[in-house]
């Protein structure tokens, strides 16, 4: 186990790489800070299952162009378990719309094998 500090290092630099991993399209690396029945809620309401999401990343349906974050996430630890929120803005094109969108995002996080690892998302607007 890690303490509460290295927690928040941990979790905010998994964080932190999703996002990069998003700009970059690289779904193998975004995959590997997922477990493995990870599920993002889009703001639309629809709970999206990892596998589903990536293969549309990789498939064009979602391209993530830039996000600019919005202050710094705030990050709460709890044993073995962690909840990030944070505002960013998205400029994406998903299914061939191309927007900006300010999205408020709470993520689960769980320390399995020795990593802190997303376990869930929930995107809401702001």
């Amino acid at each position: 186990m890690t303490t509460p500090t290295d927690a928040r290092e941990g979790v905010l630099a998994n964080y932190r790489a999703q996002l990069d991993a998003m700009t970059t399209h690289d779904t193998g690396g975004l995959g590997a800070l997922f477990t493995d029945d990870f599920t993002l809620t889009h703001m639309t309401g629809y709970v999206q299952p990892k596998v589903e999401w990536l293969s549309e990343i990789d498939a064009g349906q979602f391209r993530y162009h830039s996000i600019k974050a919005q202050g710094e996430p705030q990050i709460d630890v709890d044993a073995d378990a962690a909840t990030l929120t944070h505002r960013i803005i998205t400029d994406a094109t998903v299914y061939g719309s191309r927007n900006r969108w300010r999205l408020h995002f709470t993520q689960t996080f769980v320390w399995r094998d020795g990593a802190w690892l997303a376990s869930r998302s929930v995107a809401t607007t702001w």
